[in-house]
């Protein structure tokens, strides 16, 4: 298969896919979505499944069908959507405004700052001590190594390797190592 033949492949896949979800969610059955469109019931299985492209006429018809605009029925670019950051990528976060605090990688900043994933390696020698509150939902999920999280008027939570605890992030709460001994953490922050 050629690269263009994959990206057509893959253009039917989402098209299909974006027509479908169009359909299923104005409560149409293929055929009744088939028949407005004066389309097969066949054809439109074929378009849904990304083994048919469908031509721009036909588009149009499938729109005017399912109420929407022909643009609702094609799919977005999926390239701007995608987003690596390397192991040596990501801006350093401080926990605290001293020599000694421990440094975040930003992994996940979203534009509008509504999630955001922070990777921590914490030495015994680092402050991780200070006091941390934000709006939203958090989530701390360790890697390696032990924390204790306390969270202001909830307690005091230990969490080991593969442990996740989430709380409302307006909640301030803090992290100590356990035993000063090293720890791995993502700490993910949705708002």
């Amino acid at each position: 298969m050629s690269p263009e033949t994959g990206d057509e492949q893959a253009l039917a896949i989402r098209t299909g896919g974006a027509i479908r979800a169009i359909r299923e969610k104005s409560g149409l059955s293929m055929r009744e979505a088939a028949a407005r469109a004066g389309i097969s019931q066949p054809f439109l299985s074929q378009i849904e499944r990304g083994l048919s492209m469908p031509s721009m006429i036909t588009v149009y018809r499938l729109a005017e069908a399912l109420a929407v605009t022909p643009g609702d029925l094609l799919p977005t670019s999926t390239e701007s959507k995608v987003t690596v950051v390397r192991r040596t990528e990501g801006r350093l976060l401080p926990v605290a405004e001293r020599p000694d605090a421990a440094l975040g990688r930003v992994l996940v900043l979203s534009p509008d700052e509504r999630l955001q994933i922070i990777e921590y390696r914490i030495e015994g020698e680092q402050y991780i001590g200070e006091w941390f509150a934000t709006p939203g939902l958090l989530a701390v999920y360790l890697i390696s190594g032990e924390l204790d999280i306390v969270v202001e008027g909830a307690g005091t939570y230990r969490i080991g390797a593969g442990d996740l605890i989430t709380h409302p992030s307006p909640l301030r709460h803090r992290w100590l190592l356990v035993d000063n001994q090293p720890a791995e953490a993502l700490l993910v922050i949705a708002g």
